[in-house]
């Protein structure tokens, strides 16, 4: 075990000396070190979270140990872990746990850490850590930090590009949309911008990781291939919606109970995400058909095999993540005639944003629609801030006494960070 930890903290040491891009939400992060709650970095897998540790941590000095380690799986002598962290540690009080989800049990462990007043920072890659672990046995204890890709402002950073006054002048922008293009289809791995590597092969490759490590081992999941074929298929259909029936069919799955579980491990996996419809009653937003988006959108071309995907849906898929980023509580919205809004963001029980996404306004059809679907949901929910996201178009269109503001996506994704 001695050695493990010894070894194990060589790496430590490896990624502390890197150059690294620093994430948003750092400083918050920092400032969180010194409390007493246990502090939780949760996200997918290769998004960076044991980098953002590392950030977090730097200038402290803290035992490292890294649960994704084949010599560690199946872990349940915690003492002589403690031991082994104390050998090559000393008295350390501050521990950095990663990927701590491996191990059987990690709850308990944590909880009694806890009691006995270390400062434990912990990383996961599974939504599952939180939904029943963390909220059973560590209730009130923890805060949470999510970790996604690089968002569009953390891809400018580690491209080197910088946002300021001169990037009214055409080349500047020229190049701006040109980082947005490669950002809009490669997505941000952090490894796909800044580790050059084939970001299809890797990106299909992690997918595949994800659901063998995340969902397959820990579900004990009988069918692998037809997980696969489902998250293939999801991906394949990214910002269209759908309901667990009409997947079944699709696929041929016997169980609808069965599919529903699966879509469900893929969340929990960070690998994709579900949008509800909007209804003012709770029954209807369950049973109404929802939204799936990527959860970064260079899977949809790597696993979903859409090469030379849409550019329109993948846009409203950047917006749909990065409310997801912001821990927005957003749905879509579709009233009985057809008319539709791509994203209804709610804060404090009231109707903040109504928000369109479209690609291109040019076209006066098109115009006609997204506004026409602005004012139907402004009407039920009484919301004062319209907005339609664009390309590059900005403008402010007046519409029945409405104001709808046009902006260009990348000054939304660079503004709202």
């Amino acid at each position: 075990m001695k050695n493990i930890i010894l070894s194990q903290k060589l790496e430590r040491d490896f990624l502390r000396e890197r150059g690294c891009i620093a994430r948003d939400g750092l400083d918050a992060a920092r400032s969180a070190i010194e409390n007493a709650l246990i502090k939780v970095i949760i996200g997918p897998r290769r998004a960076g979270k044991s980098v953002f540790a590392l950030q977090m941590l730097q200038g402290r000095e803290f035992a490292y140990v890294n649960f994704d380690d084949d010599r560690l799986l199946g872990c349940t002598d915690f003492d002589a872990l403690l031991n082994a962290i104390a050998q090559v540690y000393g008295d350390v009080r501050l521990f950095f746990f990663d990927e701590i989800q491996n191990i059987t049990g990690w709850e308990l462990f944590v909880n009694r850490l806890h009691r006995q007043g270390y400062n434990l920072v912990l990383t996961g890659s599974n939504a599952h850590l939180l939904s029943r672990e963390l909220a059973t046995h560590l209730t009130g204890r923890y805060r949470e930090f999510r970790i996604f890709p690089f968002s569009f402002s953390e891809f400018l950073r580690a491209k080197g590009f910088v946002l300021d006054e001169t990037i009214s002048l055409q080349e500047r922008q020229g190049v701006l949309l040109n980082h947005l293009q490669y950002y809009l289809h490669n997505g941000g791995f952090p490894e796909t911008v800044v580790g050059g590597v084939e970001v299809a092969n890797y990106l299909a490759t992690l997918f595949e990781s994800v659901l063998l490590k995340d969902v397959v081992r820990r579900y004990n999941v009988r069918y692998a291939g037809r997980l696969l074929e489902l998250g293939r298929y999801l991906m394949a259909n990214h910002a269209r919606e759908y309901t667990f029936s009409s997947v079944a069919k699709a696929l041929g799955f016997g169980s609808v109970h069965t599919l529903e579980n699966y879509i469900g491990y893929l969340a929990e996996a960070f690998l994709l995400f579900s949008v509800n419809r909007f209804s003012w009653k709770a029954r209807k937003r369950v049973q109404a058909p929802r939204k799936v988006y990527a959860s970064d959108p260079g899977f949809v071309a790597a696993v979903g095999f859409k090469a030379g995907a849409d550019s329109g849906p993948l846009l409203e898929s950047l917006i749909a993540i990065e409310l997801a980023r912001q821990g927005q509580e957003f749905y879509t919205y579709k009233e009985p005639g057809g008319k539709e809004v791509d994203f209804v963001v709610r804060k404090n029980g009231t109707t903040s944003d109504l928000i369109q996404v479209c690609y291109d306004l040019s076209d006066p059809k098109t115009k006609k629609r997204e506004i026409s679907g602005l004012l139907c949901a402004e009407k039920e929910m009484a919301c004062e801030n319209l907005l339609i996201l664009t390309w590059e178009e900005e403008d402010l269109i007046m519409q029945e006494g409405r104001n709808i503001k046009v902006l260009p996506v990348w000054k939304w994704l660079t503004e709202t960070a």
